[in-house]
């Protein structure tokens, strides 16, 4: 951990575990009507969204219906992966008992089959956040992100590698879990490497089927304008995806973690972890609603479970908890984080040994 010297000590550490865990109760005891109505409305909205743009593809004309027709398909594939799918694969609707949102029987709009989502994501990445050799998703297995990880020559083309995996996002995330790493170093026999990918490649069959073979034909006049309006939308979708959960984890401020100082981890503990490797985005309602509201995403990794419209809600409660312990909270603006993740990614792509990383 960057900056040890000004850690709260242990015991201020407990006191910060209960605060939080009583704010985390309080908000448990609330939900009901609201929370339940919050992501209907959503659902509905991006339903119609979905609707307005395939039929604007499928049975428009001229490049200005076209263009409505992918802003309308991507509005809705945002909304469904980020508000919904995201937030109902972690289970913060299921006590609502509906099986459609419910995080053992949703299946979202993305090539990522669900159990490889629910095993890298809720597992690993939430439980092992930013701790180098055990949170996979620090840098996909693609990126060098701080100084404590291994430089390679391949590594100067990693500003490219960023870009493909930015407009590619949505398979970067969907073979994740499949641990490709361990099969070309000689570490997963073929009959696993099957066995893990068939959840994968399910899923992406039936994706590729949807979007490219049978909205298109549906539309068979006109089958090439479909097929690229359904490519641009999950392009537009996997940029935007990419940039905000970027942001949340891999901003210039964010921290890292050593197994050997994560060892034994307290309540206290592992909650500093979580807001140390994390970082915030500011704006409007609907920019988080259109994030998932991972702009909050600090509050998402101290309350995964928690519904994600309450966030905004509890982030200046959560901040001024931080400023209490003296734990510093990383949030700003899109462009200013965003920027300062690109930067990340470039200077670690050189092989020179940077100063660790820490609050300013």
């Amino acid at each position: 951990m960057n900056d040890a010297q000004s850690r709260p000590s242990r015991a201020r550490l407990d006191e910060l575990a209960g605060e939080l865990d009583a704010l985390r109760a309080e908000i448990s005891d609330d939900l009901g009507a609201r929370d339940a109505d919050h992501i209907r409305r959503i659902v509905r909205r991006a339903q119609g969204s979905a609707v307005a743009g395939r039929g604007l593809l499928m049975f428009g004309w001229g490049p200005i219906s076209w263009l409505l027709g992918v802003i309308a398909l991507a509005h809705a594939k945002i909304l469904e992966n980020m508000e919904i799918g995201h937030n109902v694969l972690h289970g913060q609707y299921d006590w609502m008992n509906d099986p459609s949102l419910h995080s053992q029987t949703y299946d979202w709009d993305i090539v990522c089959a669900r159990e490889h989502w629910l095993n890298s994501h809720n597992v690993e990445h939430h439980v092992h956040t930013n701790i180098l050799g055990k949170d996979h998703d620090y840098g996909y297995g693609m990126l060098r992100l701080t100084p404590e990880q291994r430089w390679r020559p391949a590594t100067l083309l990693q500003p490219i590698w960023y870009l493909l995996l930015a407009l590619l996002f949505q398979w970067g995330v969907a073979i994740h879990d499949i641990k490709l790493g361990r099969f070309f170093k000689g570490r997963m026999s073929r009959t696993e490497l099957g066995r893990r990918s068939r959840p994968f490649l399910r899923k992406a069959a039936r994706q590729l089927f949807k979007d490219y073979v049978f909205f298109p034909a549906l539309a068979f006049w006109q089958w090439p304008r479909v097929l690229l309006g359904n490519l641009a939308a999950n392009g537009i979708r996997n940029l935007w995806t990419n940039a905000i959960i970027f942001c949340g984890h891999f901003t210039e401020n964010a921290q890292t973690f050593t197994r050997k100082e994560t060892e034994n981890e307290t309540r206290g503990q592992w909650y500093l972890r979580q807001i140390l490797g994390s970082s915030n985005l500011e704006g409007g309602r609907w920019f988080h609603v259109l994030s998932g509201h991972l702009s909050h995403q600090i509050e998402h990794h101290l309350f995964p479970d928690m519904p994600a419209s309450r966030y905004p809600e509890i982030a200046p409660r959560v901040r001024a908890i931080c400023e209490r312990y003296r734990i510093h909270y990383n949030t700003a603006g899109f462009w200013r984080q965003y920027f300062s993740v690109l930067k990340r990614i470039v200077v670690h792509a050189w092989p020179t040994r940077n100063r660790p990383l820490a609050p300013a």
